[in-house]
């Protein structure tokens, strides 16, 4: 009974071993040939295997398809994202309250610096700046009045003293009471009290001309509150007051903004704020194609919390008016330049600690890797740096090979790209 399962076993281990290790053999008895001319076969196929072992090295290599790349001059111009502005903008506010009497200006016309933007009622105003004139008048006549006072109170201590300097001699000869000197000595203080009443009385006088100065000078101000002017030349960006409308402190009379000067306002990472400096030529596309010049005119010392970003301006003449205010831009300054490589985006991948970088092929037909820093990415490829003046970068099949792998590169002309 035990044998049945050991002959299975046999069997079993001699069929696996002519389907697996002496396959040919198994086929051919299965044909009926000969097992002698399946041996010279093998023979023969073992004698023609040095001759092919060349054939085989070359299949085991990876086919990719690699590009000559050069290095070339490369504008490595900070690029960033931003949107224009106007150089100048201002809400004119009411500074007292009244009612506008002028005619409304509407939004989109010139005004020029000094224009009536709107008038307002002046009511009981210049009846106070009369009053507060007239106050002055009366202030700056009392003044006379005072130091003649004050000459009369200074006479009366001059005779005062006098009176009691002879007093007290003629006391200390035994000619004079003592009740006339202590008359004498009061007569005295009482002068001395005039002289200081007379002074104050003069301050008074004065204090009151400054008073009333300034009375006349809050008058005259609230009526230049009736007239609100355009600070500069510019185009109204809303509608002015309307006739007849109550306006208070605070409340919006038009808003002016200055077009022909106009800034374009980007936002600049920390990794790259030192190469932007104070009067760098910049260029810069606005969101309809049109493409402005101009100069960087403020770079911020103080990064923004939320971004870590810095305020750059660019200062460009607009002298048409052409250049809205708040349109997108793509802004592009100029910085000192370097040597890089164009590739195309497929060349980029990474190695396995993903690192990026490219695939290249060395001088023994094995493929490496070079990590690679991006530098610029434009719509017909990629600017990189890092690679030697000269390098066969591998932009088809790199994913599929690793450092010291054999390749069997086939190249591609850089204008195929």
């Amino acid at each position: 009974m035990k044998l049945i399962p050991l002959i299975t076993a046999i069997l079993v281990s001699l069929g696996l071993y002519f389907l697996v290790i002496d396959r040919e053999t198994l086929l051919a008895f299965a044909r009926g040939e000969e097992v002698q001319e399946i041996q010279d076969t093998e023979a023969a196929s073992a004698s023609a295997a040095p001759l092919e072992s060349g054939a085989l090295v070359a299949e085991n290599r990876v086919g990719v398809v690699a590009l000559h790349s050069q290095a070339q001059e490369f504008d490595r111009a900070v690029v960033l994202r931003g949107m224009t502005q106007a150089v100048r903008q201002v809400t004119l506010r009411a500074e007292t309250s009244s009612t506008v009497i002028s005619e409304p200006l509407r939004k989109g016309i010139q005004v020029s610096k000094g224009d009536v933007l709107c008038r307002l009622d002046p009511g009981t105003r210049p009846a106070t700046l009369l009053e507060a004139k007239a106050r002055l008048i009366e202030a700056r006549a009392n003044i006379p009045v005072s130091e003649a006072r004050l000459d009369e109170a200074n006479a009366k201590l001059g005779e005062a003293m006098i009176n009691l300097t002879a007093a007290e001699k003629l006391s200390e000869g035994g000619y004079a009471s003592e009740t006339r000197l202590a008359a004498t000595k009061a007569e005295e203080r009482a002068a001395v009290a005039g002289v200081a009443s007379a002074k104050g009385g003069l301050e008074t006088a004065k204090a009151g001309i400054e008073s009333a100065l300034a009375a006349v000078g809050a008058a005259e101000k609230e009526l230049e509150h009736l007239t609100i002017l355009a600070p500069f030349d510019g185009l109204l960006e809303s509608d002015s007051a309307e006739l007849g409308s109550l306006v208070l402190p605070g409340d919006a009379c038009a808003t002016v903004i200055q077009l022909d000067t106009i800034k374009v306002v980007g936002f600049v990472p920390e990794t790259q704020v030192n190469r932007v400096s104070l009067g760098a030529p910049a260029r810069a596309e606005l969101a309809t194609g049109d493409q402005v010049e101009g100069l960087v005119s403020f770079v911020s010392r103080s990064a923004d919390q939320a971004t870590r970003t810095f305020e750059v301006e660019i200062t460009v003449a607009n002298p048409d008016l052409a250049i809205r205010d708040g349109q997108t831009a793509d802004i592009a300054i100029a910085a000192p330049g370097a040597t890089a490589h164009k590739l195309p985006q497929s060349a980029l991948t990474l190695n396995k600690d993903g690192q990026l970088g490219v695939r290249i092929v060395n001088e023994d037909q094995t493929a490496g890797f070079v990590a690679v820093d991006l530098l610029r990415d434009e719509v017909d490829g990629i600017w990189v740096d890092g690679l030697p003046e000269q390098a066969d970068v591998i932009i088809t099949g790199q994913d599929f090979v690793t450092s010291g792998v054999a390749v069997a590169p086939s190249y591609q002309n850089e204008a195929n790209q």
